[in-house]
């Protein structure tokens, strides 16, 4: 009953993190200091990044009509659109697809010798990264103006500006960076809406997290390794709790993203990251 309640607890982290631009590996990777799931090492590399199937089955249930080119309800020319929209989230999926099978296995094997030495080490490369973007967030927040965004629309994205925000997505490889966070600030940077950009973010999560996590699994069972029930339902369960906060953040954030800019995420990454550079360094 423990571990479940501690899966819910890394359910709920995930499902608010993952969306928001203040990095859920992050907080993963901080949760981990302080509440020890009672899993193998190998079955746990493998529920940090398989939790995130939840909350990318939230972005499916919430714009299934927008994602659906089969939709009985569209014309021939929405349709149509909607074909095109997932060819340039395809498209930009690339640099990260490619990035990311190059260097998971160098990547997973550095972050394991770093714990093995029981260094902090990767504590302070989640709180650099909290607080260099929280800076980039502040400072591009300045100099937007909703007026000066030549893209409002998603479907006004074009192949180009779909490639380059997928090539910001590749900054997310460093703990504490924010998958959803390096693409916003790259589509705002590129001229993007707020709104639009979160939502393109939004899609862009489906193929490579899905990528990912079928990447680890498959490494997961090629190396021989199995899980035992229980950590199957801590799996399961921090995957439902996270679908279910998604839905909520989700909305939350799209709703809050038309009105608002990500100032406040920005000055809460650095308020976080210098709290955990203060905590782990003064032990």
């Amino acid at each position: 009953m423990i571990e479940i309640l501690k899966a819910i607890l890394f359910g709920i982290i995930e499902g608010i993190t993952e969306w928001l631009p203040v990095s859920s590996t992050g907080h993963i990777i901080l949760l981990d200091q302080f509440v020890k799931l009672n899993v193998s090492q190998d079955f746990y590399d493998l529920f940090e990044i398989v939790i995130q199937l939840g909350a990318i089955l939230a972005v499916i249930v919430l714009f299934f009509h927008k994602l659906n080119p089969f939709s009985p309800t569209k014309t021939v020319e929405q349709k149509k659109d909607t074909w095109q929209l997932w060819f340039k989230v395809v498209a930009a999926v690339i640099p990260s697809a490619v990035l990311g099978i190059l260097i998971d296995d160098p990547l997973d094997t550095f972050l394991r010798e770093t714990a093995l030495l029981g260094t902090n080490l990767n504590t302070i490369v989640v709180a650099a990264a909290l607080i260099l973007y929280g800076i980039a967030f502040i400072a591009v927040e300045k100099r937007s103006k909703q007026d000066n965004f030549r893209i409002r629309e998603v479907g006004q994205i074009d192949y180009k500006t779909a490639l380059l925000i997928g090539a910001f997505q590749c900054l997310s490889i460093i703990p504490g960076t924010s998958r959803s966070g390096a693409t916003i600030l790259g589509a705002i940077l590129l001229g993007v809406s707020r709104s639009a950009g979160a939502e393109f973010s939004f899609f862009l999560a489906i193929p490579t997290m899905l990528g990912a996590s079928a990447l680890k699994l498959l490494k997961f069972l090629m190396e021989g390794m199995s899980a035992t029930s229980e950590e199957i339902m801590v799996l399961i369960v921090g995957c439902v709790v996270s679908f279910a906060v998604s839905l909520l953040v989700i909305k939350g954030l799209m709703e809050y993203v038309r009105k608002h800019s990500f100032s406040v995420f920005g000055i809460y990454r650095i308020v976080l990251g210098i709290a955990v550079l203060a905590y782990f360094l003064l032990l």
